[in-house]
């Protein structure tokens, strides 16, 4: 069976849903979850500057994060296993701003999202998964910030009884020590 790319847009004005191509036979399947050009005839101008992976365990949080200058746009899917992916609108002018959305990106589906610069981006991961990331911009550590995955304001609701409720989350250091929406917003107003 073969699956044509298929772009879906969201809520969110540039975050959009993608159906890579995939083709299933007899071997397992091939996927291309990235085309320059089929992109670019779909209205939707994705550059690649780098590429990276992660692999993670079930009950990890990557919290709500971004760059605080050189935004990184970025289409995201997982690989292998099941994310429930987050991304959350920080741009100040935008009339989503201050939303989130929510996706269950499955390994076996094969689907992806296309995140805009200016989104808060975050997943929590349901089984051991290995997660793509195509960045459009370089990683820049000294820009590198988020918000606390379980802030109020922002008030996403994770599927935390699929890994057996809060006490199972797994969340880094780094993770631990966000800031809140109020505090990013006296410190950049949005983006």
């Amino acid at each position: 069976m073969i699956q044509k790319f298929e772009f879906r847009d969201t809520e969110i004005p540039g975050l959009i849903e993608v159906t890579p191509f995939n083709a299933d036979d007899i071997r397992g399947c091939f996927t291309k979850d990235y085309s320059k050009e089929v992109f670019e005839e779909n209205g939707i101008k994705h550059d690649l500057a780098e590429v990276f992976y992660t692999t993670s365990y079930k009950g990890v949080i990557r919290a709500l994060h971004f760059q605080r200058e050189k935004q990184q746009p970025k289409l995201v899917r997982c690989i292998y296993g099941h994310v429930y992916d987050v991304v959350v609108d920080l741009r100040k002018d935008s009339p989503t701003f201050k939303k989130w959305l929510g996706f269950d990106l499955i390994g076996k589906k094969h689907n992806e999202i296309l995140v805009p610069a200016g989104c808060a981006h975050g997943y929590l991961v349901l089984e051991e998964s290995i997660v793509s990331y195509k960045c459009s911009e370089k990683f820049y550590g000294e820009y590198d910030d988020g918000i606390m995955w379980n802030d109020e304001e922002i008030d996403v609701k994770w599927p935390l009884s699929l890994i057996g409720g809060i006490d199972n989350v797994i969340l880094a250091d780094k993770d631990k020590n966000l800031q809140t929406f109020k505090e990013f917003m006296k410190t950049y107003g949005g983006f």
